[in-house]
């Protein structure tokens, strides 16, 4: 299978090599926030075919953005993950990109907004590097029976490790309605909905990074 390639030394277009064919973001959008069954990403990605998926994922893996793991017995199964460059590198084009977006959803009243869309425009859009800047601990957010974690290090996000410090358990209707509601009463509401648990200072710390 054939991929493009603009043949010009330019940064813009040597990162389109990687970044530009079709499905590649979006399924690196599928690994934030924790690492993924290849059966899970087809599932969040319809309409892909499944020899593509392969194929995009096998050129990730080479680009150094992805890496592939075996998890150890009895679990036995392969999951995927942001490496570590691909959390440096990639996460910062993804909420760029994510920002473009975000105010041409569908407003959440029309239809249920997915665990990731509730993520992304709940957390991830939500960072403010200045006030994160001192925070070093893992997360973990639990949306609509989905589970993500992800770290904080350096003022950037990074892949989780170890035990949360603070665990978040919302919808994704009410972490979009945070951002996005017509009203402060509104967004008010959908934040008092939210439920964080853990020390008070991480709580207060991670809320105050977090804009929530």
């Amino acid at each position: 299978m054939s991929t493009r390639n603009y043949n010009q030394n330019c940064p813009i277009a040597r990162g389109l090599d990687v970044l530009g064919e079709r499905w590649t973001l979006l399924i690196l959008r599928e690994l934030v926030g924790g690492p993924r069954r290849y059966g899970d990403l087809r599932a969040e990605l319809p309409g892909i075919a499944t020899n593509l998926l392969a194929e995009r994922l096998k050129e990730l893996q080479e680009a150094g953005l992805v890496d592939r793991a075996v998890l150890p017995a009895p679990i036995g199964r392969t999951v995927y993950s942001l490496s570590d460059t691909g959390w440096q590198r990639v996460l910062p084009i993804l909420q760029t990109v994510a920002w473009f977006g975000v105010d041409r959803l569908d407003p959440i009243e029309d239809g249920p907004a997915s665990p990731l869309t509730g993520f992304l425009a709940g957390i991830m859009l939500g960072c403010d590097p200045a006030a994160a800047g001192g925070l070093k601990a893992t997360y973990r957010v639990e949306i609509d029976g989905r589970r993500f974690e992800f770290a904080m290090e350096q003022g950037h996000l990074a892949a989780g490790h170890g035990e949360p410090a603070v665990t978040i358990t919302a919808s994704a209707a009410d972490l979009v309605t945070t951002r996005l509601g017509k009203s402060d009463a509104e967004r008010t509401a959908a934040l008092r909905r939210i439920d964080f648990d853990g020390d008070e200072r991480d709580v207060d710390a991670l809320r105050r990074a977090y804009s929530l």
